[in-house]
């Protein structure tokens, strides 16, 4: 989840780049300014973290939450008045 100005046009400007990054890296949405994306590993979450962070904005502010796979799917989502259905984590992809 990250917070970052946006009050100059140059700052918004930043902002969506910044946010076209994240989804250029596979990040998908999850609110505005939340995004989430699965890792297999903490390698992986290492890698991603360096990635965003080099690719955040001066004033930029982002923090990175860790959780595992039954954590995700423990969320409890609401809808206006309606709970959603349970998240299932995502399928991890096998390669030979």
């Amino acid at each position: 989840m990250f917070d970052l100005p946006v009050v100059e046009k140059c700052e918004r400007k930043a902002a969506t780049h910044f946010r076209n990054t994240l989804l250029d890296m596979g990040f998908e949405m999850a609110q505005f300014s939340v995004y989430m994306r699965f890792c297999t590993s903490q390698a992986q979450i290492d890698t991603y973290c360096k990635r965003v962070e080099q690719a955040l904005p001066s004033g930029g502010r982002v923090n990175i939450l860790v959780f595992t796979d039954k954590q995700y799917e423990r969320i409890i989502s609401f809808n206006g008045k309606s709970k959603q259905p349970a998240k299932k984590s995502p399928d991890q992809f096998d390669l030979f």
